[in-house]
């Protein structure tokens, strides 16, 4: 029996990998610091530690506690646009965190190490994005995620540490965050329609992306470790169908019966065209589930109206001011994020 160790495993991607993990008969444990997840999302079956992957003495006691087999890394603060705001922050827990497991994954021996990192190292004006696209990441989520794959790399050529890059996209789903205000916009958009608060969309809504269900991911990064194939590999993985923003809105609308309620706001600096090719994981892993969005949204609202409304989260280290959206810095407005 594997042991694998899961980090972010009380959010939302990290939770439904462990769920995979133990269907595949797993042992799991799941490192969690509940800063933008929940206890209750993590899969019963699984060992569960409160620990920050900041901190190295609490990353050595969970390595000290365990022989692991894989690591799974998903945990992360994944908000792009608020990255720009919050520099410190997000290299701390995006890029020193993780170095933290490097280490740990490096002197334990571990046989892979998955990471999961974003489309957002691609950057702008790159569509379809490829992986042997030139990643030129232009916010401080996006130069993180690209600098872990750089290292991980690195750890490979010095100390034979094999891993396996994702890049997943605007991945929604049962479990997600709904009240943070920054992040998953379609959560920030359920969460405003039971609210009955407007779909609040930065600048005219046009921008693509291609939202991703839960369930088309999970299930194959957690298997990734499995496929020799995969290990050295960098994949592209989601959905293959960009929807503009205002779609978005309306899907949701419909979906909570609210009618076209939408308030549009300043634009924010962002890519504006984001979705990527993924013949590579096609190549390797064979085709993969593709929920449609009209089915994945509705999945996710009767999860969400069992849930019910939350008061939406304000980060509260914002470290710089300079230039933050009007409305992120008015307690009264409730932004959505992509």
């Amino acid at each position: 029996m594997a042991v694998s160790l899961v980090t972010g495993g009380a959010g939302f991607i990290g939770s439904h990998v462990a769920r995979a993990c133990l269907e595949r008969g797993d042992e799991v444990v799941v490192v969690d610091d509940l800063s933008g997840g929940y206890e209750e999302n993590v899969p019963v079956g699984a060992q569960f530690v409160i620990a920050d992957i900041t901190s190295v003495e609490a990353v050595d006691r969970v390595f000290a506690g365990q022989q692991f087999d894989f690591v799974y890394h998903l945990a992360a603060y994944a908000a792009e646009g608020l990255s720009h705001f919050i520099r410190r922050f997000n290299y701390t827990n995006n890029v020193i965190g993780t170095m933290n497991l490097v280490n740990a994954s490096v002197r334990q021996g571990v046989r892979c190490f998955v990471f999961t990192s974003s489309i957002a190292v691609y950057g702008a004006g790159q569509v379809p994005m490829t992986e042997d696209t030139a990643p030129k990441p232009e916010d401080p989520y996006g130069i993180a995620k690209y600098a872990v794959e750089l290292d991980l790399a690195a750890a490979h050529r010095i100390f034979g540490l094999d891993s396996i890059v994702f890049r997943p996209h605007n991945v929604y789903g049962e479990g997600q965050n709904i009240a943070d205000r920054y992040r998953n916009v379609i959560g920030i958009f359920m969460n405003q329609a039971m609210s009955g608060a407007p779909l609040s969309i930065f600048g005219d809504g046009e921008q693509t992306r291609a939202f991703t269900y839960i369930d088309d991911v999970a299930p194959v990064i957690a298997a990734s470790v499995d496929v020799p194939a995969a290990y050295g590999q960098t994949f592209n993985i989601g959905a293959d169908t960009p929807h503009t923003v205002n779609r978005l809105a309306q899907v949701v609308a419909n979906t909570f019966g609210v009618g076209s309620n939408v308030v549009h706001l300043k634009a924010r600096d962002e890519v504006v065209h984001a979705y990527s090719s993924h013949d590579r994981l096609r190549q390797v892993f064979g085709e993969t589930p593709a929920t449609s969005l009209e089915d994945g949204v509705a999945r996710m609202a009767a999860w969400a109206r069992q849930r019910g409304p939350m008061e939406p989260a304000r980060f509260e280290g914002i470290e710089v001011r300079n230039n933050l959206p009007p409305s992120w810095a008015d307690v009264l407005e409730d932004p959505g994020e992509l």
